[in-house]
């Protein structure tokens, strides 16, 4: 195993909490959960990723004492929904999870949620475990404590903030990952760079395919996103200000994702926030707010990384402009039925942008729609 990285959460008291960044943290994981006094820890999972790494971490923690079991989703946006939350529930209850076990989210951004969510509200709240499997669920969705699921009406309106008690990211469990969920997740990577520090994604874009690869670069880049988003959190944990920026390209992202239907045939979060991040910057150059070279740079970019930048790139399509519109309105960050967009003064430059003209972004849409 190589070196194993911190980065340390300092929130208030006991819910500060630390990142752990290296190669082969989930076999050596059960002694790291069992630090945090539990009798049980029950871990929650897609059915792709039990069959890789379930039995691996279920028998580390056994071996630490801890008394575990595998409740385990179908894979996908789709489990991120009612019926799949009353079904984690009940399985986590049926393995008798009680108020100080350990409810443990092994696997990407979909499980993390989920399974944050079910244990911020079983039994007025447990303690979970974060062991991240995908890029993006290590260096975004994993860390901060926003949990939560679906609605019909639009992405992740339903949940609650839930920090938890230790974040394991294991950067060879991403050995294995499929190339478009790589992809996908180097978006986000990407967007730290895009929000405030435009060293880094100058070193993103000279160090990009070392991340793929798997070299030192990977475990560098983790920390270095999971450090900016552990600061913006201990700042701004439940989202009033600051933290929103963490949201760069989601408007438009969250949109394309609905009206995709959820459907990762066609569209994964991680491509949606590609597409959205060239849409903040193109739509920010034609406010006047930001170099015209600037979105350039950002599009092409993402495009080398093999990632999707423009709304035709969208399999199957996207709607009109006013479906794109209707479907932004659903956003978390609406405020008194007025869009607010993260918008960008330059690459490193993001700013929150509050009450944009619903006219001047659709016919930003509707141009963007014809390009091409």
């Amino acid at each position: 195993m190589t070196e194993t990285l911190t980065v340390h959460v300092p929130l208030d008291g006991s819910r500060a909490y630390d990142i752990l960044i290296g190669r082969g943290l989930l076999a050596e994981a059960g002694r790291r959960v069992a630090a945090l006094k539990a009798r049980a820890a029950v871990i929650v999972t897609d059915e792709t990723v039990a069959g890789l790494y379930g039995e691996t971490l279920r028998a580390s923690l056994e071996a630490a004492g801890l008394r575990s079991g595998i409740v385990a989703v179908a894979p996908g946006e789709a489990s991120k929904s009612y019926a799949t939350y009353a079904a984690v529930c009940d399985g986590l209850l049926a393995h008798k999870v009680e108020r100080g076990d350990l409810v443990v989210a092994l696997g990407g951004g979909v499980v993390g949620d989920l399974a944050g969510f079910a244990a911020a509200t079983l039994r007025r709240g447990v303690r979970f475990v974060q062991a991240p499997t995908s890029l993006l669920a290590q260096v975004d969705s994993s860390v901060g404590g926003k949990t939560g699921i679906n609605a019909p009406l639009g992405k992740n309106l339903i949940g609650a903030f839930h920090q938890p008690r230790l974040v394991l990211a294991d950067t060879a469990a991403l050995d294995t990952l499929a190339e478009r969920e790589m992809r996908a997740g180097y978006a986000e990577v990407a967007k730290y760079g895009l929000i405030g520090d435009a060293g880094f994604f100058d070193w993103c874009e000279a160090n990009w395919r070392g991340i793929f690869r798997g070299g030192p670069e990977r475990d560098e880049a983790v920390a270095i996103c999971c450090r900016a988003k552990a600061g913006v959190v201990v700042r701004d944990e439940r989202e009033d200000g600051e933290r929103a920026l963490l949201n760069l390209g989601h408007t438009f992202g969250h949109a394309l994702e609905r009206l995709t239907g959820y459907d990762s045939a066609r569209l994964v979060h991680g491509e949606g926030v590609a597409v959205g991040l060239a849409l903040a910057f193109r739509f920010s150059a034609r406010l006047g707010l930001c170099p015209g070279q600037d979105a350039g740079r950002v599009a092409n970019h993402l495009a080398l990384a093999g990632l999707p930048t423009t709304l035709q790139q969208v399999p199957g399509g996207c709607g009109d402009a006013d479906a794109l519109l209707d479907a932004m309105a659903q956003d978390k960050k609406v405020r008194d039925g007025a869009l607010t967009f993260i918008l960008a003064r330059g690459i490193g430059r993001s700013f929150i942008a509050p009450d944009i003209d619903r006219a001047a972004v659709r016919a930003f849409l509707q141009d963007e729609l014809r390009a091409g």
